[in-house]
């Protein structure tokens, strides 16, 4: 039986006399598939992406926290160490997410009603939750 092909079944591969061979990346390049919708992927990521909702604190546990700052003010030249926990908006979306800052306390400015943290962090008195320290312990 004789196939329609037999004749040039066996015959060496075709190398064209003109053109350079292309490369096994490029080739497999021609078939990868691309991104007929730009942004698409970023887009479902970011739709994905969880954030946390703030909370509101009672009055006892306000109370506390403005406690915990005037200590705070008082021991400043002390440079203590503190653990806060704050909620930081997120740009892109509604909610946030709460940040565990463990460091030294530089300033308080009550004007602008930010603490100011050695690293040059920045943190709105406003969105604090937690302070934690050993300094707090000489107060309870």
């Amino acid at each position: 039986m004789t196939n329609q092909y037999d004749d040039i079944i066996n015959l060496p591969h075709h190398v064209s006399a003109t053109r350079p061979h292309m490369p096994v990346l490029d080739r497999a390049a021609q078939f990868s598939p691309f991104a007929a919708l730009t942004g698409y992927e970023a887009a479902v990521k970011e739709t994905a992406r969880l954030t946390d909702e703030q909370v509101d604190l009672d009055e006892d546990s306000k109370a506390a926290l403005e406690m915990k700052l005037q200590i705070l003010s008082d021991e400043l030249s002390n440079h203590p160490e503190v653990e806060i926990i704050y909620f930081q908006s997120d740009a892109k979306k509604g909610g946030g997410a709460y940040i565990n800052a463990i460091g030294t306390i530089k300033k308080i400015d009550e004007y602008e009603r930010v603490l100011l943290m050695m690293d040059g962090t920045k943190i709105p008195i406003e969105a604090i939750i937690e302070i934690e320290g050993e300094l707090f312990q000489a107060y309870l």
